[in-house]
């Protein structure tokens, strides 16, 4: 996958024809049960690879929490986040990037848990995989999500040529409010990925795999009830350190990522910052 380029007049001209801008939550997420294209029972790997086209690709994971506080993240990608995002990566000097949806519920409360897109490039397949998002709006009274099911998906079901041909780790961003449930039985992985050898895993052993090929971060969006409370913020720094980073307004992730990725890519090739930053100063990050 991940043919295909980005074009904001095609992606401006699509939104002002489909009207996103105006259209609810509802109405622009109009799945009632898991796309049949994101379910992850069965998938094996997802790919991102080098061509002619994109002979530098740089793979990005997007885990949305699609429970029910924070199913407005997804409506702000859709109406404007969406563009920013990859509009900056790319002119920040990311020429490549294959971006990929995942959809983080509850495995332990909801039917649908994770769903998995593709890696893709383009603006029209990018919008395609994250309007089929299915917008559960579950979520239990666990005092968590499975943040750790994209963690998970990454190590051990994507195949990146960025980290396999040059070594340079993909970005995995996972994006909610509030903790990421501790560990995930071997039987529920089996019902969410269908037949095979499974093993239970704590949460800290699947971010650990997953930071072997990708730069793990996590947005926690503080202006939800559960995104303010002080030991939710204090548990995920222990969990990720200077990855953790609070933002918050949920409309802030566009400007985040890609600063993210700008930063982390011109200390790898030891260019000076020069002033870029854009942070706001309602953004705390730790880096």
């Amino acid at each position: 996958m991940g043919w295909g380029s980005y074009s904001l007049d095609n992606r401006k001209a699509r939104s002002k024809e489909r009207g996103y801008a105006s259209r609810s939550v509802r109405e622009i997420f109009s799945q009632r049960e898991i796309n049949r294209a994101m379910n992850p029972y069965g998938v094996k790997i997802r790919e991102s690879r080098d061509s002619e086209e994109h002979p530098e690709s740089v793979s990005i994971i997007l885990a949305l929490d699609v429970t029910g506080s924070m199913g407005s993240i997804s409506h702000h990608l859709v109406k404007e986040g969406l563009p920013k995002i990859m509009g900056r990566i790319i002119q920040s000097g990311t020429k490549d990037p294959q971006l990929m949806f995942l959809a983080i519920g509850d495995h332990e409360y909801d039917r649908s848990p994770l769903q998995v897109g593709q890696f893709e490039s383009s603006d029209e397949l990018l919008d395609k995989w994250l309007t089929n998002v299915y917008l559960e709006g579950g979520g239990g009274g666990n005092t968590g999500e499975s943040y750790l099911l994209a963690w998970y998906f990454a190590a051990f079901h994507t195949s990146i040529d960025c980290f396999e041909k040059r070594k340079q780790k993909g970005f995995l961003f996972t994006i909610g409010d509030e903790p990421t449930l501790p560990d995930i039985e071997a039987k529920d992985l089996k019902q969410i990925m269908g037949d095979g050898q499974y093993e239970a895993f704590h949460a800290a052993t699947l971010l650990d795999k997953a930071r072997e090929s990708y730069h793990v971060y996590h947005l926690h969006i503080k202006q939800t009830y559960a995104g303010g409370m002080q030991e939710t913020m204090e548990g995920w720094k222990q969990i990720l350190g200077d990855h953790l980073i609070i933002l918050d307004q949920h409309e802030e992730v566009s400007t985040v990522i890609p600063e993210i990725i700008a930063r982390v890519t011109r200390e790898k090739k030891g260019t000076p910052d020069n002033g870029k930053s854009t942070f706001t100063p309602s953004t705390e990050i730790i880096l």
